[in-house]
């Protein structure tokens, strides 16, 4: 069971590339049709979790990385660090034995965070590219293999 904490302030921001939640387009069934249900945004990701085998290394790796830690620490069964106005959670369980996805982290520089993870000993999987829709981005995995990608639009780029 994870335990229960309270956020506090707001737990989304207006945030989706300089556009407003409200301009967002409406809700769509898979054959095109608006959703009659009741008027509900989707407002953000307010947190990911992922399952690691080892509490101790996965904070040190989260914190090295400067993912401030709100809730838990090295000794509890489930951890919560700042990322923004979200979180990324970790619980104890089993560690991904596949690619399950990616938690892509909005950086104010993508290539300073580069460094900070050399710095800290990890090894990202590729230095940072610029790529065709329009983000700096590069990737690097946890200890237990759950993948982060540290990104930021570029100026002009296809999703600016």
């Amino acid at each position: 069971m994870i335990p229960p904490f309270r956020i506090q302030g707001n737990p989304c921001q207006t945030f989706a590339h300089g556009t407003a939640i409200a301009q967002a387009r409406p809700a769509q069934s898979l054959d095109g049709q608006r959703m009659a249900s009741e008027d509900i945004d989707i407002e953000c990701i307010s947190a990911v979790t992922v399952f690691v085998t080892d509490m101790a290394r996965t904070v040190r790796f989260y914190t090295a990385l400067g993912f401030p830690l709100v809730y838990g620490g090295e000794d509890a069964p489930f951890s919560s660090f700042r990322a923004g106005t979200g979180y990324v959670n970790a619980a104890r369980g089993q560690a991904p034995t596949t690619l399950w996805g990616r938690t892509i982290v909005y950086v104010s520089d993508v290539d300073a965070m580069h460094r900070r993870v050399l710095a800290a000993g990890y090894t990202p999987a590729m230095a940072p590219a610029d790529a065709p829709w329009g983000e700096r981005y590069f990737h690097v995995r946890d200890p237990d293999g759950n993948e982060l990608s540290f990104a930021r639009p570029l100026t002009g780029g296809a999703i600016d």
